[in-house]
């Protein structure tokens, strides 16, 4: 094995300018989510601590973090499909709280465990700015055809 990754999204190149304009006038715009960057099998997005996503307590919002993961799942999700045929809905989503944050920004990274004909499943790790697991997160998606969606 060469050592590289293999490349698993289904255009040859991907758009983050394109990607964020597709979360226009959705909550996770509202939130402040960002998609940063991508490599060949994972793709990134940050997000403020701030008032818009902190519990009444100061800390991120669990919820929150969820929206995150979901997110930047859902986004990776279909970036693997040709969403002319096919498109990637949740179907189940889970989380581990593991740090609490109060402020800056946090990051999220989607990784796929298993991209598969009807479902696939991502991890996705949030971290803080010092580079801390906040949020483990398992995220599963049924590909449905498009006729269905």
């Amino acid at each position: 094995m060469d050592g590289k990754k293999k490349w698993i999204w289904h255009r040859d190149e991907l758009n983050l300018d394109a990607i964020n304009s597709l979360q226009s006038d959705t909550m996770s715009e509202f939130l402040g989510v960002q998609f940063t960057g991508f490599d060949s099998d994972r793709l990134t997005a940050t997000m403020p601590v701030n008032q818009r996503t902190i519990q009444p307590f100061g800390r991120l919002h669990g919820g929150a973090s969820l929206v995150l993961a979901e997110t930047v799942g859902s986004v990776a999700a279909n970036l693997v499909l040709d969403t002319e045929k096919n498109v990637a809905v949740g179907l189940e989503i889970n989380a581990n709280h593991i740090r609490p944050v109060r402020s800056g920004l946090v990051t999220a990274c989607a990784v796929a465990e298993a991209i598969g004909r009807t479902t696939q499943i991502w991890t996705i790790r949030i971290k803080d700015e010092r580079d801390r697991l906040v949020c483990l997160s398992r995220f599963t998606v049924a590909v449905i055809p498009v006729s269905q969606a």
